[in-house]
């Protein structure tokens, strides 16, 4: 089918995209001194030490990304991976509409379109200065609200493609079904037990380091996706 082809390689930029772009960004904070005495100069607050941020938390996303010149990659990056994420949940809602036989926008669709709409609003206004403690409060609400609406569409997503694997047999991966319903229950298990944490002040490293793996997390579910579906 086509959808499944368009869909397979919008699922593949959408992981490749936003791990090279958090990754470059944190390349870029890591390895300031590179940057020294060039027009690509670090801001100091972009600057860290040594650190790899999965394991020991040292650096938040927010803080590689948000500054010159991180910014220059981390913004269009995440715009045009959001743009492909809405692109991705309209053609799905095609895709599962034609094996439904109906035209209706399915749940998923629209919490999916909504997450990659936060998505937007945030790389937009990462690292505008406003009044330090309204924007923080506001960059905590859209990030918080994209995590949760991102969340949500997998799951709904994955229980639809559940229900209609009799009539998908044919075009997807049995193995890779299973994964992807792993996956989605880590992610949101993890979510509710860290939300106590989260919501409280302290524990920075933690957070940090959640903040890293939970984005892959997050994004490992379009390469299960380009892996899910069988090639036309």
């Amino acid at each position: 089918m086509e959808f499944i082809t368009q869909i397979r390689k919008l699922s593949l930029w959408i992981f490749i995209i936003p791990l090279v772009a958090v990754n470059l960004c944190l390349f870029i904070s890591v390895n300031h001194h590179i940057f020294e005495n060039t027009f690509l100069t670090v801001d100091h607050i972009g600057r860290s030490n040594p650190v790899f941020p999965y394991i020991d938390g040292g650096v938040s996303i927010s803080r590689t990304a948000r500054t010159y010149p991180a910014y220059l990659v981390f913004k269009p990056s995440m715009i045009f991976a959001s743009l492909l994420l809405i692109l991705y949940w309209i053609k799905t809602n095609k895709l599962i509409n034609t094996f439904q036989n109906s035209k209706k926008n399915n749940l998923f669709k629209t919490f999916g379109i909504l997450s990659a709409i936060f998505l937007i609003i945030h790389s937009i206004f990462l690292g505008v200065k406003f009044d330090y403690d309204v924007y923080k409060f506001f960059r905590r609400f859209v990030l918080l609200f994209f995590i949760i609406f991102e969340v949500v569409a997998q799951s709904l997503l994955v229980f639809r493609l559940f229900k209609l694997k009799s009539l998908l047999k044919n075009y997807f991966n049995n193995y890779v079904l299973i994964l992807k319903i792993i996956l989605v229950t880590i992610l949101v298990v993890v979510a509710i037990l860290s939300l106590p944490i989260v919501v409280t002040s302290g524990n920075v490293y933690f957070k940090h380091a959640l903040e890293w793996n939970y984005f892959v997390g997050v994004i490992l579910f379009y390469l299960f996706t380009y892996l899910f579906w069988k090639r036309s």
